[in-house]
């Protein structure tokens, strides 16, 4: 009946967007560190406000930090960004406890075997390999309770969804007047990964 404490402790952040950056402002609160790998370094500005160290290479990130937490859109530079035999960020150098956005960014049969060997403690995950169904081995480890899987849910709050729906009309709007929306999405069909 041991945890960890979080204080004191190294996270490192796959992306540091906007996501990214709230996890990192969260974190701050816990007393972790806060280390960063994104396509982009961002402004000096928020990283003295976090805190944050930046890090040009995935693998060297990952070998310093105690907790990974990805924060990337699925894409073909993305897709199975941590798995056994990479190049960058293999999950052998994971360290010893990790959380993640998901294996859509990781190589879930990797992950799992990390798991079951015991070189990783643990994962929490909110997205899966399979649309169709958990790996059952996925399962397993969760009813030893080494894994916690959640529903890709997290802004099913009031306030979250009030916020999705007044950006829908502020979008509508800008388009009726003849203005650019404020919130586009722009697909990049040469980029993004097809899902399960």
């Amino acid at each position: 009946m041991l945890g960890r404490r979080l204080r004191g402790k190294a996270l490192g952040i796959v992306g540091l967007g906007r996501i990214g950056t709230a996890v990192a402002q969260r974190a701050r609160s816990f007393g972790l560190n806060i280390h960063y790998f994104s396509r982009n370094r961002r402004p000096a500005q928020l990283e003295e406000a976090l805190g944050a160290t930046y890090w040009e290479e995935l693998d060297a990130m990952i070998e310093e930090v105690d907790i990974v937490s990805l924060h990337t859109p699925l894409t073909r530079d993305t897709h199975n960004i941590l798995n056994a035999g990479a190049a960058e960020g293999g999950c052998a150098r994971m360290p010893s406890w990790s959380t993640s956005r998901g294996p859509s960014c990781i190589d879930e049969d990797a992950l799992i075997a990390d798991i079951e060997s015991g070189h990783l403690s643990g994962a929490a995950l909110d997205v899966f390999e399979n649309r169709n169904g958990i790996s059952p081995r996925l399962l397993a480890l969760a009813r030893q309770h080494r894994v916690v899987l959640t529903a890709h849910m997290a802004s099913a709050t009031l306030e979250a969804r009030l916020e999705m729906g007044e950006t829908v009309i502020v979008n509508i709007r800008a388009f009726i007047d003849g203005a650019q929306p404020p919130h586009r999405v722009l697909p990049d069909s040469r980029n993004r990964v097809a899902r399960g």
